[in-house]
């Protein structure tokens, strides 16, 4: 489905009986082996690969055949690649009991799969089998990059200094992720000081942008765009033309919706040359469902850390002498924002919010869109679903992603399996990146809402409190002020879409409710994932009763 050619139906989280249950039982595969550092020691152990550099794509074979073990393997491949090793104690995932032990990897700063087990050198295996899953198939694609055996340094400066791809190949394949993770933030700032420059007088909404980014074979591009961290005081809208939610990430992502309406209708127009610029492509499967261009995929960026289980304290760690297991499911469990707020679902302080929009913590919805897609119900009747493949973080407070990679990835590991068919867990790769914007606290414009998606001819500015479009905005969409984000607009952009696609079936729907219950394996997948969460123990998504669906055009 995407650029690099990973099918998304093939992303599937193991889960945890199932990585117990292969662990290997204590033998030789479950000696300790120490780092690069103890090399000058002789009072420790050295493996013997570490003595003489043996060629790394033997010492692959080696692991593959199974004459040695995958922390063995890590270890000798750090000394001859020159990379970084450290195998990390984290947190575990779910509602795993305190007697197990959770480590990852880390390879040159990046960090790979929690590995969980009885004893810690378990865990340190699997984590380290984790990491290999993803590494070795790119160090295997990379056999020209590595170096050989004999291959030593010159005794004279005769050639230029080596590239960091002939050096350190582990490194190089993430540096060349840092390239995109450099483009994408520049594209957002170009876009956000295009769309500012023209009405300055929002450029104090900035500071909580999120955006959707495209990336093709000719770069990167910004296709939708949102600000926002409130929800609306008025709790009942019977026509759907309120928005209730007015996070930037809700905001950005009901622009990316529309962004992907607009493709459909090029798809399905008479048009040949409309149809060819479209992101859609008809797979040649039975399926009838369209999927993006094998050339695409799609990017979140979001200048703040998520707020809710993202937002854990760095320093925690799973210590069942220090910490708690309830302590730590509230932490990593679900959470909801009122008034933006945010509080775990466990917290007695929710039993005075009756009254009041509660929805949940952006962290839980990125979470969601990671296993049911970010096109919704609704487009779910004409595409697959659309996963993100990385989260790029400008928050230049942060200093800590680990509470992102274990809320949107670790919590739903191993759900795949019980999902419908094209739903899984996508593992989005998670970094750290510059700030597009600043934040402007003490700005009258704290509640307001900016969105934009491609082809806009202007910004459009929504009230979060009041969920209407302003009266200054530059977009109107008429007098009424009803948002081109509300529910109402995005039904009447289906109706336009189940037309073209000439969906009678869709057509004939009675309500808003009835189109998005129809979307079968959608309403499955997210049953299945509210339930696991449920289960795993994060706690109840919340149910809102209070929304009135039952609309039509």
């Amino acid at each position: 489905m995407f650029s690099d050619g990973r099918s998304f139906r093939g992303s599937r989280g193991a889960c945890f009986a199932v990585v117990m249950k292969n662990l290997p039982a204590e033998s030789g595969l479950m000696q300790s082996y120490e780092t690069p550092s103890t090399l000058n020691n002789p009072g420790k152990y050295v493996c013997p690969a570490c003595r003489s550099k043996i060629p790394p794509d033997i010492l692959i074979a080696k692991y593959r055949n199974g004459e040695t073990n995958a922390v063995s393997l890590l270890h000798q491949l750090a000394h001859v690649l020159q990379f970084q090793l450290e195998f990390k104690e984290t947190v575990t995932t779910g509602n795993v009991p305190c007697l197990y032990f959770a480590f990852c990897v880390v390879i040159d700063g990046v960090e790979y799969k929690t590995g969980m087990g009885i004893r810690k050198k378990e865990a340190r295996l699997r984590a380290a089998e984790l990491a290999l899953d993803e590494l070795l198939p790119t160090l295997e694609s990379l056999k020209s990059a590595l170096p050989e055996a004999s291959a030593l340094p010159p005794p004279l400066p005769v050639k230029d200094k080596p590239s960091i791809s002939e050096v350190r190949p582990c490194r190089a394949i993430h540096e060349r992720k840092n390239s995109a993770n450099l483009q994408i933030p520049c594209a957002v700032r170009d876009q956000l000081t295009k769309l500012m420059n023209s009405h300055p007088e929002f450029s104090s909404c900035a500071g909580t942008t999120v955006a959707f980014v495209v990336q093709t074979s000719n770069g990167f591009e910004v296709v939708a765009l949102g600000t926002g961290n409130f929800n609306t005081k008025e709790s009942v809208s019977s026509n759907g033309r309120i928005v209730h939610d007015s996070h930037a990430v809700v905001t950005a992502r009901r622009s990316l919706m529309r962004f992907l309406y607009r493709h459909l209708l090029m798809f399905f127009s008479k048009n040949a040359s409309m149809t060819e610029k479209s992101i859609f492509q008809q797979n040649s499967s039975s399926s009838s469902l369209l999927s993006l261009k094998n050339d695409i995929s799609l990017h979140l960026y979001v200048n703040q850390l998520p707020k809710g289980a993202a937002q854990i304290p760095p320093q925690l760690r799973f210590n069942p002498l220090s910490i708690s297991a309830l302590q730590v499911n509230n932490e990593i469990g679900l959470h909801l924002s009122v008034e933006g707020k945010v509080f775990s679902v466990f917290s007695s302080a929710l039993d005075h919010c009756g009254s009041k929009v509660v929805s949940m913590s952006t962290t839980d919805k990125i979470t969601q869109w990671q296993v049911l897609g970010y096109q919704g119900a609704l487009l779910s009747h004409f595409i697959e679903p659309v996963y993100v493949q990385s989260i790029l973080i400008g928050d230049s407070d942060c200093r800590e992603i680990r509470g992102m990679e274990i809320s949107v990835s670790q919590r739903v590991e191993g759900i795949t399996s019980q999902l419908p068919m094209f739903y899984c867990m996508m593992r989005p790769h998670i970094s750290l990146v510059p700030s597009v914007a600043t934040n402007s606290p003490g700005s009258s414009q704290l509640t307001y809402s900016v969105n934009w998606s491609e082809g806009d001819s202007s910004l459009e500015v929504v009230d979060g409190l009041e969920g209407k479009t302003i009266d200054e905005s530059p977009f109107k969409s008429g007098t009424a002020l009803a948002s081109r984000l509300c529910k109402a607009a995005m039904l009447h952009r289906f109706n336009l879409v189940a037309k073209e696609a000439q969906r009678q079936d869709l057509l004939a729907t009675s309500s808003y409710r009835e189109a998005k219950r129809m979307a079968k394996p959608y309403q499955e997948a997210k049953n299945v994932l509210r339930a696991y969460l449920l289960q795993q123990g994060f706690g109840s998504w919340l149910d809102k009763v209070w929304v009135r669906d039952n609309f039509s055009m």
